[in-house]
């Protein structure tokens, strides 16, 4: 096997994920600009790979975030706990009544829908989670005493800040001292980076953090801008690059960082809004490059969320001792089925996703 998990009955958690966690605010089929009113979900890059764990493949699973202790940050803790998340390593901050010092983070985001591609407003400078640092933590407690078998963490968190990136750091360390099993998905969003140092500042952060971590995720973007990694071939539309290409730069970043067990990602070809290609690929020295089903022309309802539950797919295969092929199949079936659903995390159950995987239609369950 690729990576060496620990044994469950030696763990509190099978999963746990370090990183903020937002209210989504959803004008469904309306526009942000226009809307009157909005559903409200959680979410976060790195929580909603934890939720998918939990929800979809039953699995134990906690957060490592900060929240502001007044009704809005109780809210996003009765959604964590909604999503069968454990939320006790939450840490508190006082609110100072405005949020002039610290205050919880909202995210708008409309679905888009053919030819209008999906819009994301962050609203989240100064929160509690971007304010977290590595000793607000107790990560021997965490990763030693209760014991983690998979930790979950990201390029939008460490973004953040000075402080999340210094606390990510922190916590993949300590999770590679106790021998836990740690992915990363980079993420690089160019808005969360160019107030503090653009692109020069998220590969200084990143390849700080590489060396660390057994399961790289990643889309071509990510591998090129937050490591550094050239692909040859590129053209001016990235997702249309040739499997051959994609298989390129994950040998590229293999060599680059021998600690990877694992590099995965995903394979989207925007035809609209609605409309997507969608597969993935996954690597390790065992079986080299793999490939996921295809799935040309996939209907999309929220495309939000979609590589996070290719995260979760991914892990649980993995943490079900599957061989990298089925994981990656895994990974390919939640990210498509999250994708068929509002908000950033996944309504499917395992079995849905056991059945996509294994070549299961949409014909009608009765």
């Amino acid at each position: 096997m690729a990576i060496t998990l620990r044994p469950a009955e030696e763990c509190r958690y099978d999963v746990v994920s370090l990183g903020e966690v937002m209210l989504r605010l959803d004008p469904g089929a309306s526009r942000i600009r226009t809307a009157r009113s909005f559903d409200v979900w959680e979410g976060g890059g790195e929580y909603n790979v934890a939720r998918g764990l939990s929800r979809a493949f039953g699995l134990r699973a906690g957060v490592v975030t900060a929240l502001v202790d007044n009704e809005v940050g109780h809210l996003v803790e009765n959604m964590i706990l909604a999503g069968g998340v454990d939320a006790s390593h939450i840490v508190w901050r006082p609110s100072d009544g405005i949020g002039r010092t610290v205050r919880n983070g909202l995210n708008f985001t409309e679905r888009g829908f053919g030819v209008r591609g999906a819009v994301g407003v962050s609203d989240r400078g100064n929160t509690a989670a971007a304010q977290l640092r590595p000793e607000d933590v107790d990560w021997d407690y965490l990763f030693g005493e209760l014991g983690v078998r998979w930790l979950h963490t990201g390029g939008i968190y460490a973004a953040l800040s000075t402080d999340a990136a210094d606390t990510v750091i922190a916590a993949v360390t300590a999770a590679k001292k106790y021998g836990t099993v740690v992915s990363y998905d980079l993420n690089y969003r160019p808005s969360l980076w160019k107030s503090i140092g653009g692109l020069e500042k998220a590969r200084e952060v990143n390849t700080t953090i590489a060396p660390h971590i057994d399961v790289m995720i990643g889309n071509e973007e990510d591998f090129t801008a937050s490591l550094g990694l050239e692909i040859e071939g590129v053209d001016e539309n990235l997702s249309a690059l040739p499997l051959e290409s994609f298989a390129a730069m994950i040998t590229n970043a293999a060599k680059a960082y021998p600690n990877f067990g694992v590099i995965a990602t995903t394979m989207r070809g925007v035809k609209t809004a609605t409309i997507n290609d969608w597969a993935a690929i996954a690597w390790s020295a065992e079986t080299g490059v793999l490939q996921s089903t295809q799935r040309p022309g996939l209907e999309i309802f929220d495309r939000v969320g979609g590589g996070d539950s290719f995260a979760s797919g991914l892990a649980f295969g993995l943490l079900d001792g599957q061989p990298l092929q089925t994981a990656l199949e895994y990974g390919a079936a939640h990210g498509a089925l999250a994708m068929t659903t509002p908000g950033d995390t996944s309504m499917a159950t395992k079995a849905e996703v056991l059945k996509l995987a294994g070549g299961g239609s949409a014909r009608v369950d009765r």
